[in-house]
């Protein structure tokens, strides 16, 4: 008798608290673009070991970083260092934020940070080294002086020290970024030429990802294999 009422309880909650936390997230930037020491409390909030602290002072930083970027620039040296942490999850936080902030590196502070981004792609977690090639899309987008030193990056995955497996699933994430900039490129046919040895990869999201990039991007729309 009960149990239909269980049901609709459930499926009428499940959105209000999906809600409940995007404005959660909303009413933290607010407070952060308005109030410096509601910005300070999402600084010190990335570092938190709770997730439950950690995660919405990330969604909300990486909200500014994305719409009021000028607000996190004056903090870059601040997320270049958690690059530098052995925890995996402060990389992942930084590498987002240091992409988005790129767009407004009127300081050129990025280049100087060339080698420790890309440095991340060996990393012995495959979460930073997966995140570092997928902005690094972004990065080559904000940033068209630094394009092709990028894709040199981006084609030399093989040369990283993973184990092939993971090779792989990386090169679905190079995909990505690639993706975020080919139409600007100045190596359009080294990408396509590349992404087309993808085709057979022995990873399903690689193949996945190639085929959908090379029917988009491939002169005769086509994705040469399948």
């Amino acid at each position: 008798m009960n149990q239909p009422v269980k049901r609709d309880t459930r499926k009428q909650t499940m959105p209000a608290e999906i809600d409940e936390k995007d404005q959660d997230v909303e009413s933290r930037v607010q407070k952060a673009i308005a109030d410096k020491t509601a910005l300070v409390e999402l600084l010190a909030g990335i570092l938190a070991t709770q997730e439950e602290i950690r995660y919405p002072s990330f969604k909300a930083l990486l909200r500014i970083s994305e719409e009021h970027p000028e607000l996190l620039y004056p903090h870059w040296e601040y997320f270049a260092g958690l690059l530098e942490s052995t925890k995996t999850y402060l990389k992942y936080q930084a590498i987002y934020l240091i992409a988005s902030l790129t767009r407004v590196d009127a300081e050129h502070k990025f280049e100087r940070l060339f080698e420790s981004y890309f440095a991340l792609l060996e990393d012995k977690s495959i979460i930073p080294a997966a995140h570092a090639a997928r902005n690094a899309g972004k990065i080559a987008r904000a940033k068209p002086g630094l394009q092709t030193r990028i894709t040199d990056r981006l084609l030399r995955i093989d040369e990283t020290e993973h184990e092939a497996d993971r090779k792989d699933l990386l090169k679905s994430y190079v995909i990505e970024a690639f993706s975020e900039f080919f139409e600007v490129a100045e190596d359009q046919e080294m990408i396509l030429a590349w992404v087309r040895k993808q085709v057979a990869s022995a990873s399903p999201k690689t193949r996945k990802q190639a085929k959908e990039f090379l029917t988009k991007w491939e002169p005769n729309g086509t994705p040469g294999g399948s």
